[in-house]
């Protein structure tokens, strides 16, 4: 029988690249829009890449969903959070409620909502949450191991397994949220093993933290890192020492769309951070990874440009579960309007505008 990590490795050799003929014809049906070339920047790169993605120049992104990915972290002991792990269930059970701020987001963009418990503590089944529990929150990663590389391994198959279910449910783009008291120390700690960084410049306020709270974060992170030594070539094992079950789901979300050719958009830093993880596990699954916006996280540009991705909004949010992710929805929605239903040159009676340097 194999374990979770043959499984997870024998996917990711099937993970091809990006089509370029699909790029390519989407990039001329561009050019053929009656309007400057290039003029729509990002938004237009955007869909030149979901068509890469996808193998299809013809763009749906209809219907759509945002996973939000639920677990509690050990870390909390530390005094690295202004809130309590109980805060994590209390807003998972609103997700289930579509009370949340993603909730009405979503309402606004389309979007389904769906809550996954990857290890919420505690949490007892409730309708409307997915339940893929890996264990009962994680270890505390200022003392050991967050979790076992199995159960690292499992979390990531749990996230390319939800974006095979959301693909046969018919689903064409995907957002990646999370929620869990204490993940933005353990994305920092991942964040610091995979590029190398020292916790004070990867390490912000989180929900909002005193200066005093800040200080006991950056020392977290800086014992969990010595205590455990996560290898950074290998991101299995920085997941298993520093990270938690919703980061390693959402990097197996990201792993997932580039296996079942479906567009995700990263919220902000927990988000990114996972998507790093996916990329440098499987370098084709960069193809997967749309970047909505950045982070006012400290990290949140640095991440980013890890990924070589720019993103479609600049707007200081670090809310988390999935909301900026869901922002960038309509701004998408409103480029494909251009993109399929403007008209062209040639039904214009209007010259074609010659490629030139950027636009070409």
């Amino acid at each position: 029988m194999q374990t979770y990590e043959q499984t997870l490795q024998r996917l990711l050799q099937t993970v091809t690249g990006p089509d370029e003929t699909a790029r390519q014809a989407a990039h001329q049906k561009w050019n053929d829009c009656a309007k400057p070339l290039g003029s729509l920047g990002l938004l237009e790169t955007a869909v030149e890449s979901i068509a890469a993605l996808t193998g299809n120049a013809q763009i749906s992104l209809f219907p759509r969903s945002v996973l939000v990915l639920c677990a509690d972290n050990g870390v909390v002991a530390q005094g690295v959070t202004q809130s309590t792990s109980e805060v994590t269930t209390i807003v998972t059970r609103n997700l289930a409620l579509k009370r949340t701020s993603v909730c009405r987001m979503a309402a606004v963009a389309g979007c389904r909502v769906v809550p996954v418990d990857m290890g919420v503590l505690d949490l007892a089944p409730t309708e409307g949450v997915l339940s893929r529990r890996i264990a009962n929150g994680t270890a505390d990663i200022s003392q050991g191991p967050a979790m076992t590389r199995e159960q690292a391994a499992q979390a990531v198959l749990t996230g390319i397994e939800l974006v095979r279910e959301q693909k046969e449910q018919g689903v064409r783009l995907l957002a990646t949220g999370e929620m869990g008291i204490g993940n933005t120390t353990t994305s920092s700690a991942v964040a610091c093993a995979l590029l190398s960084r020292e916790a004070a410049e990867m390490t912000g306020r989180g929900a909002g933290l005193s200066r005093d709270g800040l200080q006991r974060k950056i020392r977290a992170i800086e014992q969990a890192l010595s205590r455990n030594r996560p290898d950074p070539r290998d991101p299995l094992d920085i997941l298993s020492k520093v990270g938690g079950f919703d980061i390693a789901g959402m990097c197996g979300v990201f792993l997932g769309g580039a296996l079942y050719r479906v567009p995700v958009l990263a919220d902000g830093f927990i988000s990114t951070i996972a998507a790093l993880c996916a990329v440098r596990m499987c370098p084709n699954a960069e193809k997967a990874v749309f970047a909505s916006h950045v982070s006012a996280e400290p990290a949140g540009p640095l991440v980013l440009e890890a990924l070589r991705r720019r993103p479609l909004i600049t707007a200081g949010m670090r809310l988390g579960e999935g909301t900026g992710a869901v922002a960038a929805m309509p701004l998408l929605d409103m480029a494909c309007a251009v993109y399929q239903e403007t008209y062209t040159f040639e039904q214009g009676g209007i010259e074609h505008y010659v490629p030139y340097g950027d636009c070409e």
